[in-house]
């Protein structure tokens, strides 16, 4: 068993982690990233489109689709490689810098320009209120917290289907601007692959954004009641995460097959942030805690 790597800057450390242990990364319960825990398997839909891989993707159709779900004009949604290519084409076109610190890491940080934000905000969990502003709004988790698909707010938007549907290697995002023909010409040939384009017509045909949302915060709320036993102190918000005050908890749990976010990326070196897992994630979860010698409250 080798030492555990040190933290990425964005989570999603499982298979490092698990190479380190020389385990089966699928062993690992990877709560550094926050994907929807209640998304439906995908398996067999992808499986349905396999066939497209023999031809070049044409998302015409597929951007359609999301928009329509979404509830904007198709022509002002574009489909992008994952969330993280949707940000780099907005930031690449328009610059800009976040509305404070700490923020997302993807997002630009020029001295003045147009204002990111990320709702709910990461790492804090928190949703904007009706009255705060920002030209271009980060709405990755904005579906699983709120069960809407958008605020529907003034200025651009990108987003990221990786969290809506825990699938980050398959890489969906998009952007929805008044002008996103702007952000288009600086993106590359073919940039969705032609999987993504088939599969994600039926996977919005199996979306329950309302439903997720409601599970998600009562999962969320029995995590926090299981951290508290165990002494942490838990901020707890809308997101599909909670930040956690518990310097060094990442290195304790790691050798145990389970990975939280270390924060020290956002300038929080004592934080942890922790996705909400299912009730399988839970019980692990807290057996790792155990077995890594944190003691539980009485009481």
């Amino acid at each position: 068993m080798g030492d555990i790597p040190p933290a990425g800057p964005h989570g999603g450390d499982g298979p490092r982690i698990a190479r380190a242990l020389g385990i089966d990364p699928q062993s690992i319960l990877d709560l550094s990233q926050s994907p929807n825990p209640f998304a439906p398997d995908l398996e067999a839909v992808l499986a349905h489109h396999l066939d497209s891989l023999r031809r070049y993707p044409d998302p015409t159709h597929t951007a359609e689709r999301l928009a329509e779900a979404i509830g904007v004009e198709s022509q002002r949604l574009m489909l992008t490689n994952g969330g993280s290519e949707a940000i780099w084409l907005v930031a690449r076109e328009i610059g800009g810098r976040v509305w404070a610190e700490p923020e997302f890491g993807l997002h630009p940080r020029n001295p003045d320009g147009p204002v990111w934000r990320s709702d709910p905000h990461n790492p804090s969990g928190r949703l904007a209120d009706p009255d705060e502003a920002a030209d271009v709004w980060d709405e990755a988790f904005y579906p699983l917290a709120t069960g809407q698909w958008t605020a529907a707010r003034a200025g651009i938007v990108v987003g990221s289907l990786t969290k809506v549907f825990a699938c980050p290697g398959l890489r969906l995002g998009y952007i929805i601007a008044d002008d996103v023909e702007r952000f288009v010409r600086h993106q590359p040939q073919w940039s969705v692959n032609s999987l993504a384009a088939a599969a994600l017509p039926q996977m919005l045909d199996l979306s329950d954004l309302a439903a997720w949302s409601v599970a998600i915060a009562t999962a969320r709320k029995e995590l926090a009641e299981v951290l508290r036993r165990f002494g942490f102190t838990v901020e707890l918000a809308e997101a599909p995460w909670v930040l956690v005050h518990a310097p060094g908890l990442r290195k304790r749990l790691a050798p145990h097959g389970v990975v939280v976010r270390d924060c020290s990326s956002f300038g929080m070196p004592e934080y942890v942030r922790i996705g909400v897992p299912d009730s399988d994630g839970l019980a692990r979860l807290e057996s790792a805690m155990l077995r890594s010698g944190v003691e539980a409250k009485s009481g």
